[in-house]
Parts: C-alpha cells; structure tokens; sequence
C-alpha cells in the first residue's frame, strides 16, 4: 500500500427540517478556504455582516498573504509595529504549544515554508543541507518575544507565519461572537477546523464523520463521533505537497528541526478538545511533524486531548490508533 493516502474529513450535514425555520446557514470563502456555519437562533439572526468583519479584522492582524497586515510588516522588519489582542492572543497560543511540544510546532517555521515553495514567497531553487542549515538560525519561537504589543526578534530575517493555527483560531473568534450573542447552538468549520455548541435543528449532537482513504474511489467512514462542546483540528499531508523533477516528494509541514519538508509515518491526525479550536490545530500540525510513536506518547501524557491516527506502519501497511479517551 502507499505510504501516503487521500484522507477527507467532512462534516455530516443533516437535511433540514422545513418546520424548524431557525437554522441559519452561512458559506463563503475566508483565508484561502471555504467556511460553513449553521446556527439555530430564534429571531432569524444574521451574523454575515459581523463574520465578514472578523474575517477582515484576523487577516489584517495575522495573514502572511496580505502585504499591508501587521505580520508582513513585522516579517519585513518593521519594529514600531503596536501589534492588537488578535495578533497577541495567536502569539501566546503559539509560545505554550512550541513550549509543550519541544519545538515540533514552530511559527518562525515561515522562512522554510517560503523556501520550499509553500509560502507567499519566491521559493528557493536548488535547497541543498548547507542552505537549509543556515535558515535554520532563523527558526525558533524561544528567539522572538512580545512585551508591551511590540515585538521583538533575535534576528530580522525571522518569519512569522501562524497559518498552522489560523483556521483553528478564526473558528474560535466566530464561536465567542456567537456565545456573546447568547447563541447556544452553532458549528462553525473552516477548512475542515470545527467548533460546536449544543445541538443540531434536531435536538443531537452535531456529528462529524471521518473517511477513510479508499484507493478505489469508494467512500466509507472510519468512525463518526458525536462532538459535545468541543472543538476539532484534522491535519494531514495528503492534499498539500510539491513533487521534484525526480519524482520526490515535499509536504507542507515542515520540520523546524531539521528543516525539511519530509512526511512522517504519521499520515493524518485528527485532534479534539473542549477548549479552543486554535489549540488542537497547533496540536494536529506538531503531531505531523512528530510521526506516530512520538505522537501517541505526548498523548500519553495530555489526556486533555483525544486524537484518532492515521498512520502507516513498518510494512507500510495503514493502520488507524484512537487516544483512551476517544469515544465513537
């Protein structure tokens, strides 16, 4: 089998009740991908206005895409920068999940992803080991510090790039505009990053459904989970990666240790939580980054955290691992 597989995760959306009016369902484009809310509120509601607004607010605070945001001007140097409570908020999400994964999630990372092609960058032709030695100097969250809204950086070359927190986060920002609004049911999802509350039209738990990666273009599911409260982050390197002339290939997480962008035999990482969205989404990329053993032992440990795995084994075989705690 493979060493590497197409792995979907989409969320089951139950037909709508024609009785139940109250639901409200929102879909758009944000931060390079799609999003889809559905929202039960008594009044009929709409929060488009409001969620066009967030969106706005996060890239012109944190998008690496948009040249004229507060991260592309601290990226190119820029230290007079005041940065505002969405940029602070990212930074110290990022800092305490660098801290509890020794480094395998790594936003000053973005000097790699530019250099093998996945950043809003130029990137580099022919890397070789000396190069990416060199820009490792550049990476390293314990190299940078934010006190007083400013920002400071060990070097200038440094690059910010929160895109593996991003989608997570926006979702979250979008769910705490729906709870100051006292919406007590609601599912947002970006790019497959998912945060729920309450139930469905139906009076049930939102459900999410996770596909299995069949070779044959069938589809059947792995597991559907019922999500109660909580939040959920899928990383994988199915969809993102570059193939050499040689026929090599490069995924979009990057090592920030050893600077290259070679997959592990973790091939998929589905993360939950009942705290924040943006949380299991560093999560779910360290975990990448980690490979299954290393992975399995830091859930071990974080029992805050369930996961479901997909991985490939010595053989190359696909096999799939639930956290203890994970419950279908």
């Amino acid at each position: 089998m493979k060493n590497y597989l197409f792995f979907v995760v989409f969320i089951l959306f139950v037909a709508c009740n024609n009785t139940k009016s109250n639901l409200e369902v929102l879909q758009g484009n944000a931060i390079g991908t799609t999003y889809s809310i559905k929202y039960i509120t008594p009044n009929n509601s709409n929060f488009k206005l409001k969620i066009d607004s967030i969106i706005k607010a996060v890239n012109k605070s944190t998008s690496t895409y948009i040249p004229s945001s507060d991260i592309s001007k601290i990226n190119r140097g820029d230290t007079t920068i005041i940065v505002d409570d969405i940029f602070e908020e990212v930074f110290r999400k990022s800092e305490k999940i660098y801290n509890e994964t020794a480094g395998d999630f790594d936003p000053t990372v973005g000097v790699l992803v530019n250099a093998w092609g996945f950043g809003p960058s130029a990137k580099f032709n022919n890397l070789d080991s000396l190069k990416i030695d060199s820009l490792l100097t550049f990476v390293g969250f314990n190299k940078v510090s934010l006190i007083n809204k400013k920002v400071t950086k060990l070097y200038p070359e440094i690059y910010f790039d929160f895109n593996a927190i991003g989608k997570g986060f926006l979702v979250d920002i979008i769910g705490r505009q729906f709870e100051a609004a006292n919406i007590k049911n609601y599912m947002v999802e970006i790019g497959g990053e998912i945060r729920v509350r309450g139930k469905n039209q139906k009076g049930e738990l939102w459900k999410i459904a996770i596909e299995n990666p069949n070779e044959d273009g069938t589809r059947s599911f792995a597991t559907v989970i019922q999500l109660k409260d909580e939040a959920m982050a899928t990383s994988g390197n199915y969809r993102k990666y570059r193939t050499s002339a040689d026929g090599k290939k490069y995924v979009h997480t990057i090592n920030a240790k050893t600077g290259y962008a070679s997959e592990s035999n973790l091939l998929s990482a589905s993360v939950i939580t009942n705290g924040d969205c943006a949380d299991v989404d560093g999560y779910a990329t360290a975990f990448m980054a980690m490979g299954f053993e290393k992975t399995k032992a830091f859930l071990e440990k974080h029992n805050q955290l369930k996961a479901f795995l997909i991985y490939a084994d010595k053989n190359g075989e696909l096999k799939t691992f639930k956290s203890e705690n994970f419950e279908d």
